[in-house]
């Protein structure tokens, strides 16, 4: 593997910057969905410690984001548990799909690791 992306180099490339943006905005997307529920939680009898949770969750999303950016292997194992998480306790708690989540997972495992995969090298 190390023969395959020899000529790499650390430098973030469009490739890498595009697909982080993209699983900000899908990210910024489910964020948006959860405040909107927390707006409207007395009308849909929503627990409290369930928000705390949720939100918990987004920020761990956003920190593998930013850990991906700055090279850091945590982030590129952070994301995902967090984003599944996400879906996870939307589907359980209040039956709700989100697509948004699918979606994230779906860029991440494509287009995401399309581009981290050969920067693998410069991570630590």
């Amino acid at each position: 593997m190390k023969d395959e992306f020899a000529n790499e180099n650390p430098k973030k490339d469009l490739g890498f910057i595009l697909s982080l943006c993209a699983l900000v905005l899908f990210s910024i997307m489910g964020i948006g969905i959860d405040a909107d529920e927390f707006l409207q939680k007395k009308d849909l009898n929503i627990p409290e410690w369930y928000f705390y949770m949720i939100f918990f969750v987004d920020f761990l999303m956003i920190l593998g984001i930013v850990l991906i950016f700055y090279y850091r292997k945590i982030g590129i194992f952070i994301f995902p548990v967090a984003v599944l998480m996400h879906y996870l306790m939307h589907n359980y708690y209040l039956s709700t799909f989100l697509y948004t989540d699918v979606t994230n997972l779906f860029l991440y495992i494509t287009v995401g690791l399309l581009a981290f995969i050969p920067k693998w090298q410069f991570f630590k």
